[in-house]
């Protein structure tokens, strides 16, 4: 019986030692740091939209895009890369009469799908423009204009060309608002703008979230009367806009629409789409 006892006390002075060195051994080990949810991504990888999700998240009561009047808004998608060569007659026959294709982001990356998205929407019958994803950590405004336009953002007056989009959102490869101040961001959309209108005769769209417009620009509203104004909001609603629009052009509504996620509304029926396109 002795011998018994001895090992049954031996045996939890071990397993007391063991609980306590693992205890001691864990304090000892210094926390481990958060990592990033997602990694920065590769420049040039950037789409339109990219960060509505992250910074304004999506209402789950979005009206769908069937139940909205064709006479009062025209379905439309918007798309890049990551949707490689698009079926733009499913598209179609779905009820889709527009699309924009990202063109160009910076002064160094050009969308190596963009003649199948921009050509193939054409030859549908869609009307269809171009977009430019914009980095103003890196070239000035101009400098990006001119690239956008040498390189796809052009546009003729053939009713069937939209004028280029400036997009202008939260900078997917490091700080929101690219470190810039407000008034520098005024400046640098406004030099793009500028160039885009000299390049071409035509003023830019502006596509941008309210949210975003707010933090980086401080709610700049002199871009109001000349530039058309494309929202990102994913909602059943627009919702408030940014100063000096009293309405929007077009609205990016969700990011999972059928066939390529993006999808769009004009605000109007295609008489009208068609009178934006011809200028």
């Amino acid at each position: 019986m002795d011998s018994v006892r001895s090992q049954i006390s031996r045996r939890s002075r071990w397993s007391g030692t063991g609980v306590l060195t693992g205890i001691l051994l864990l304090l000892s080990i210094p926390p481990a740091m958060p990592s990033a949810a997602d990694p920065v991504p590769k420049r040039g990888s950037a789409y339109m939209g990219m960060g509505v999700l992250a910074h304004d998240g999506a209402d789950a009561t979005a009206v769908p895009a069937e139940s909205v009047p064709r006479v009062t808004q025209t379905e439309g998608v918007d798309v890049s890369s990551h949707q490689l060569n698009v079926s733009w007659s499913t598209l179609w026959n779905s009820g889709v009469k527009w699309a924009y294709t990202k063109a160009t982001e910076g002064t160094s990356y050009k969308n190596p799908y963009f003649t199948q998205q921009y050509n193939g929407s054409y030859d549908i019958g869609m009307i269809r423009g171009a977009y430019h994803f914009a980095t103003p950590d890196g070239a000035g405004g101009a400098a990006q204009a001119d690239y956008f336009v040498d390189h796809g953002g052009g546009w003729s007056k053939d009713g069937k060309t939209l004028p280029g989009v400036l997009d202008i959102e939260w900078n997917p490869y490091g700080a929101s608002c690219y470190g810039k101040s407000k008034s520098a961001m005024v400046s640098w959309i406004r030099d793009f703008l500028n160039r885009y209108k000299t390049r071409t005769g035509r003023d830019a769209v502006i596509y941008t979230a309210t949210s975003w417009w707010t933090e980086c620009t401080g709610n700049y509203a002199g871009f109001g009367a000349t530039n058309p104004l494309w929202i990102a909001r994913y909602a059943s609603a627009v919702g408030t806009l940014p100063s000096g629009w009293s309405t929007y052009t077009m609205w990016q509504y969700t990011s999972s629409g059928p066939t390529v996620g993006d999808h769009d509304r004009f605000n109007g029926a295609t008489d009208r789409l068609k009178a934006l396109a011809t200028g």
